[in-house]
């Protein structure tokens, strides 16, 4: 009686947690693979035609680059400024006000972060009043000013990245800060006492003891960067060399209609971040045992 009365609770408890996840994430993956097979209309069957085109076509080789750049970029800034900071900001005196200041940008949706950087680099020809903050200072100094956001392919793609930097740094060191001061103190010191310098003792004292919480804020930075999509989408939409595979996905689904191809890129999607989320889940159940 006893057991059929837990295994009635379990039911009472997991059930409707069960059903909503089969009803909004499982059925939608499924359906959304099963999609990738089909024409633009989602109903006759074309094989692997929709990923041929998802690895092949130029507008998908430009955001597999893109992509690649934001990967690289984003991740090692963000994480590398967060490690500083958190390291930095320990050891000054209004710790907590500096540490408010720098996750502030937290608080904004990416679509407002991105509606204000696109102000910030408003570009107007030379001559004519800059109403572009960053431009205004370069015309101040002397500088021509520069076409932020359709000078690419570099220029363009490095400005939107700078947005998600801005964005994210706070996070990481908020995280790395919570680890860093999970170093006893007396290791520290010891390493000092013994002669390192503070590069030494950064690198053989606090870069070890904080591997893991460095691995698990990277990988998240990676999971992250791959969906990237509001800044591009609210700055650029993709113009100038800048698309993403998010953005690219959606221009496909509701611009162009082509629920087929939409969806491959989808899937491709899904397939890029599960390495970083079995990395992550593999790193936490490591720390467990």
């Amino acid at each position: 009686m006893d057991k059929k009365r837990n295994k009635l609770w379990v039911a009472l408890f997991v059930g409707p947690a069960l059903f909503f996840i089969t009803v909004y994430l499982l059925y939608p993956s499924l359906h959304t693979i099963v999609i990738s097979f089909m024409d633009n209309s989602g109903e006759n069957f074309v094989g692997l035609r929709n990923f041929i085109y998802a690895f092949t076509s130029r507008p998908m080789l430009i955001s597999f680059k893109n992509n690649l750049l934001w990967l690289i970029v984003f991740t090692l800034c963000t994480v590398g400024f967060g490690l500083i900071l958190a390291i930095l900001v320990d050891r000054i005196k209004y710790e907590k006000l500096a540490k408010s200041v720098i996750f502030m940008p937290m608080a904004i949706s990416m679509v407002g972060a991105g509606v204000v950087w696109k102000f910030v680099y408003t570009y107007r020809p030379p001559g004519i009043n800059q109403i572009g903050l960053l431009n205004q200072i370069l015309v101040t100094f002397g500088f021509q000013p520069k076409g932020w956001l359709i000078q690419g392919p570099w220029l363009n793609n490095l400005a939107l990245i700078f947005v998600g930097i801005w964005i994210w740094t706070g996070f990481c060191m908020v995280i790395l800060s919570a680890a860093y001061k999970g170093i006893p103190k007396e290791l520290l010191e010891a390493g000092r006492v013994d002669g390192a310098n503070e590069w030494q003792v950064f690198r053989h004292i606090i870069i070890p003891s904080m591997k893991s919480t460095i691995a698990v804020v990277a990988t998240t930075m990676v999971v992250n960067v791959l969906k990237i999509f509001d800044i591009v989408y609210v700055m650029t939409n993709g113009n100038f060399k800048t698309e993403v595979i998010a953005n690219r996905m959606y221009k496909e689904m509701f611009q162009y209609r082509n629920y087929g191809r939409a969806s491959a890129i989808a899937v491709v999607l899904f397939m890029l971040i599960i390495p970083a989320i079995a990395m992550n889940l593999k790193r936490m159940k490591g720390d467990e045992s």
